[in-house]
């Protein structure tokens, strides 16, 4: 089972090219950046994490594929993602390229982790109806497979329409690249995975085993073979919590760092690096 970290990075915590050579320098063989592109002052949602205020690191969130592309530059191993990617607030003919760029200057070390958000007020601003949302994310990640896996490429759907178009570089991984999809265990959640993604990214990773029944059953009726990845997300580092997840067949299991200063996170990614090896 492979160990990766996410770190909620900002203007304020170490920086992406630092914490990615430590993160390799460490035994870890993942790193995933989070992504908001603004918060809006006056919003409809309260705090996800049940707080009365919304911390200060989603208001000050670095953009992750330009962190992503300067943490590329300075590793040779680790594989680097969205931990999520809010796709829908994406022009997906823009961001193919993007990630089809970071992908060849990475060697293939991309992933795509996909998520709905939960912010009314962030995607309005980005023209994202908060009921529309997951069906314009699959239109964006579909039309996005389709610009990575043809030479000629051309997509008529209801939120996202091109004609036939060329647009390179094609990434590495063939013919997309690696996807995960995040969010709570559901019908919904699972058809997502099944029909474009390689695995689910269950955020903390609570309620995992009770959710695996369901989450094959929805894979099998794709049609899809194999297994789908199961990544649990931002988890804290437990040696029990990790033994569990391995014993219920988790390929990855992704670590939080707290965003604070330099000295800190590589306090934590020492104290972290045991469990890399292990």
């Amino acid at each position: 089972m492979r160990i990766g970290i996410t770190v909620f990075l900002t203007d304020r915590t170490i920086d992406p090219i630092t914490l990615a050579r430590e993160v390799e320098a460490r035994g870890f063989e993942s790193l995933y950046f989070p992504e908001h592109t603004h918060i809006p002052v006056s919003r409809v949602t309260p705090p996800p994490t049940g707080d009365e205020e919304l911390k200060d690191e989603y208001k000050r969130t670095l953009d992750p594929l330009v962190a992503m592309g300067a943490a590329a530059a300075v590793t040779s191993t680790i594989v680097l993602g969205t931990g999520v990617s809010l796709v829908a607030q994406h022009d997906p003919i823009v961001m193919a390229k993007q990630l089809a760029t970071l992908d060849v200057m990475s060697n293939g070390r991309i992933t795509l982790g996909v998520g709905f958000g939960w912010n009314q007020d962030e995607m309005a601003d980005h023209g994202v109806e908060y009921a529309t949302r997951r069906a314009k994310a699959r239109e964006h990640v579909l039309a996005m497979v389709e610009l990575w896996a043809n030479d000629e490429a051309s997509f008529d759907g209801e939120y996202v329409r091109f004609a036939p178009s060329w647009s390179w570089p094609k990434p590495i991984q063939r013919p997309r690249i690696r996807m995960l999809v995040g969010g709570g265990a559901g019908p919904k959640l699972f058809a997502h995975v099944a029909e474009y993604a390689d695995g689910w990214f269950p955020i903390g990773g609570a309620g995992v085993r009770e959710a695996l029944p369901a989450l094959h059953q929805a894979w099998a009726a794709a049609g899809r073979s194999g297994e789908p990845e199961v990544v649990p997300f931002g988890v804290l580092p437990d040696p029990g919590k990790l033994d569990y997840y391995r014993s219920i067949g988790c390929s990855e299991v992704v670590l939080r760092v707290e965003g604070l200063g330099r000295d800190s996170a590589l306090r934590q990614l020492d104290e972290m690096a045991p469990l890399a090896a292990s």
